[in-house]
């Protein structure tokens, strides 16, 4: 008698169970999630919880590093505290307005959200370049230090406020670079002719001292320098300068950075729009803009450094200081264009003698804190 092998049938009876069976489970999990996303609607459909979309323009192009991927960070933060309730897609400079009308428009309402520099709104607000860099002014630290417990924010809001704007401190650079120049810098005559891109403050400084200054949107530097429409220009520093090839085209990179010695962006907020938010929306952009303005300094405290060493070691960068006539003489007019401004536009008076009063009290102790220690640190150094 032939004997019957039942294992193929019991093997297959039991996978075709299986299947059914996980398939079973499947469904009811899928069923249970869809319950549970019901109930979530549901409950922030009952509870008033609206949902929120924005537009952020910048100055800057698209995700360029540092100063483009801060804005990317604070969307990015925004979307993710809120639970998807605000979502901000953000534009670079030329995708939905220009460069230099992100200020314009932020405050028509076109744009809900803006990522900038203060210091290119001085034709509307000439006190305003007080929030982005003062020549021979604070540092990063300190600056954070004013706007943050020093009233300096008060006053900018203050700035602000006619234009339906709500401003916050959204990155620093830290100390910049002097800049990218093809002509020497030996004396104070060598400025006299010089024309170069330098916005803000530093450059009403080097027009006094003979120069030109221009202000021109970082997407177009490049092409300027190369093709001789400007003789020099300062951008950042090394990680942004790396990144836009200037060590291709100009042959002297001097520092120290002046004009920009902890230079401040802004992220700028339509005060309609914003106070539409609920309250902990409203938390949770500023937040954000904290979180942003930190990690950009941070950033470019690690990358400066390693961008550096690149452009002289690999690209032969000759990299020079500035002489100490130059600086003094920058210096002086410096204090002239400031003290004659304050005494002409009562608003800009208003901030420079905040501005002053902060700085004299960090000042004498950052001599012997911040200071004193970075000479111990280069004791024995050389």
């Amino acid at each position: 008698m032939k004997k019957i092998n039942w294992y193929p049938p019991v093997i297959l009876g039991l996978l075709a169970l299986l299947v059914l069976t996980f398939g079973a489970l499947v469904v009811s999990r899928s069923d249970q999630v869809q319950t549970v996303t019901s109930i979530e609607n549901s409950h922030l459909k009952n509870s008033g919880q609206q949902t929120f979309e924005w537009k952020l323009v910048t100055t800057w192009p698209k995700n360029f590093p540092g100063l483009g991927s801060a804005p990317e960070r604070f969307a990015r933060n925004v979307a993710e505290m809120s639970n998807g309730r605000l979502k901000i897609k953000v534009f670079g400079a030329g995708e939905l307005v220009p460069a230099m009308g992100v200020f314009g428009a932020v405050s028509s309402g076109a744009a809900q959200v803006g990522h900038g520099a203060a210091y290119y709104w001085k034709g509307k607000v000439p006190a305003a370049q007080f929030f982005t860099a003062v020549p021979f002014g604070l540092n990063a630290q300190e600056m954070n230090g004013w706007l943050h417990y020093g009233g300096g924010l008060e006053l900018w809001e203050e700035l602000y406020a006619p234009f339906d704007l709500i401003p916050m401190a959204g990155g620093s650079t830290g100390v910049q670079m002097a800049g990218w120049f093809n002509k020497e810098i030996n004396s104070v005559e060598d400025l006299k002719g010089l024309k170069m891109r330098i916005p803000g403050l530093g450059g009403e400084v080097l027009n006094r001292a003979g120069g030109t200054a221009v202000t021109i949107p970082g997407g177009e530097l490049y092409t300027a320098l190369q093709t001789g429409v400007i003789d020099a220009t300062e951008w950042v520093g090394p990680y942004n300068d790396l990144a836009f090839g200037f060590h291709q085209i100009a042959k002297y990179y001097y520092y120290p950075g002046w004009h920009e010695p902890g230079s401040v962006l802004e992220i700028i907020i339509n005060k309609t729009a914003f106070e539409k938010l609920p309250q902990d929306l409203q938390a949770i952009v500023r937040t954000a803009a904290r979180d942003a303005n930190q990690d950009m300094l941070d950033e470019y405290t690690a990358r400066n450094n390693r961008a550096l060493k690149e452009l002289v070691e690999e690209h032969g960068v000759e990299l020079r200081k500035l002489p100490d006539e130059v600086i003094a003489h920058l210096k002086a007019i410096n204090t002239g264009i400031m003290e004659k401004t304050a005494a002409e536009d009562p608003q800009f008076s208003r901030v420079y003698n905040a501005f002053k009063e902060f700085e004299s009290q960090v000042i004498p102790y950052h001599r012997i804190s911040e200071e004193a220690y970075y000479q111990t640190r280069d004791l024995g150094a050389h």
